[in-house]
């Protein structure tokens, strides 16, 4: 992975921001970044996990806080401009639905803040707007505390997800 080197090597505020682009939780970016240099990719991961294992209840809802609800292709570009693309892509199959299940999810979503206070997350990466849609229906059923547990394991995927693609990426500034 080509910019493993990068990270290992960027000034501290730079591989904090990089890292934040995959977890919108400063601290967490914070303490990633501070536990360079990885070995390898799977140490960089390992460290990302442990770290998201240690957030608090604000740490977890600050991460949601950065991302854009589930179809909302409007507040995607305006509000999340640093991470739009991969929100775009992790979305993609969602974005493509007909307008009632647009709809439908835009309702469903609004329930979701309305009762648990935060935006609805869920690893989107490969669903269709159908199966989120369900997703979030049964989810709602939830208790806030297990809730809270579930969105934290699916912010998890979305992380281990954009570290991938953050080492896949040449960062901006960065040199060979």
């Amino acid at each position: 992975m080509a910019d493993l080197a990068w990270l290992n090597r960027a000034p501290e505020a730079s591989a904090a921001a990089a890292l934040f682009r995959c977890c919108g939780c400063a601290g967490w970016a914070r303490a990633v970044s501070a536990a360079r240099p990885f070995a390898t990719a799977e140490a960089l991961r390992a460290a990302a996990e442990q770290e998201w294992e240690k957030a608090s209840r604000e740490d977890i809802l600050e991460a949601f806080s950065h991302h854009p609800r589930i179809g909302d292709r409007e507040s995607l570009r305006a509000r999340f401009p640093a991470t739009h693309e991969w929100s775009a892509s992790e979305q993609g199959m969602a974005a493509g639905a007909d307008e009632p299940t647009l709809d439908e999810l835009a309702r469903a979503n609004r329930e979701y803040e309305a009762r648990f206070g935060h935006v609805f997350i869920v690893c989107a990466a490969g669903k269709s707007a159908s199966e989120i849609l369900s997703m979030l229906r049964d989810r709602l059923t939830h208790s806030p505390v297990e809730e809270l547990r579930i969105a934290a394991g699916e912010q998890m995927k979305i992380m281990r997800l954009r570290l991938e693609k953050l080492l896949c990426e040449k960062p901006e500034g960065a040199t060979a």
